[in-house]
């Protein structure tokens, strides 16, 4: 099973109330930092670790920890597809604020719609109708 894993810098929490409402969706479980019994972790409320499925696909979802000046070049995006153009435009109405647009919304020969875009938080989506798709 491979299981995207999604790291935000604080902001976990704030990223977990968009998609929910977005994808129409509940995070299946949340562990907070602050639910270790740790003294260092008493008053951390980051997202040590967060479940959720969008679009039947399992995501995990966490504040970042450890060795916060390592990062990578390589790109991951996450791409969701729709039945219809009124799911696509509805969640994307939830999530277009604060984001960078990259390809906007518009017809492809391979999808009557397509929007390709950064997310508030880093994270890249991209979203087509497929009208054999599930969810």
């Amino acid at each position: 099973m491979l299981i995207p894993h999604l790291h935000f810098d604080g902001s976990c929490k704030e990223a977990i109330s968009l998609y929910e409402k977005a994808f129409n969706v509940k995070a299946d479980s949340i562990v907070l930092n602050s639910d270790y019994a740790l003294k260092e972790c008493e008053n951390d409320d980051r997202i040590a670790h967060a479940v959720m499925h969008i679009h039947g696909q399992k995501v995990y979802l966490n504040d970042r920890f450890g060795k916060k000046d390592a990062s990578t070049d390589i790109a991951v995006n996450l791409i969701v597809t729709f039945k219809d153009e009124a799911d696509l435009l509805s969640c994307y109405d939830k999530m277009k604020e604060g984001s960078i647009t990259i390809d906007p919304l518009e017809a492809l020969p391979y999808t009557p719609l397509a929007v390709q875009f950064i997310d508030r938080f880093g994270v890249q989506w991209g979203f087509m109708v497929d009208e054999s798709a599930e969810g």
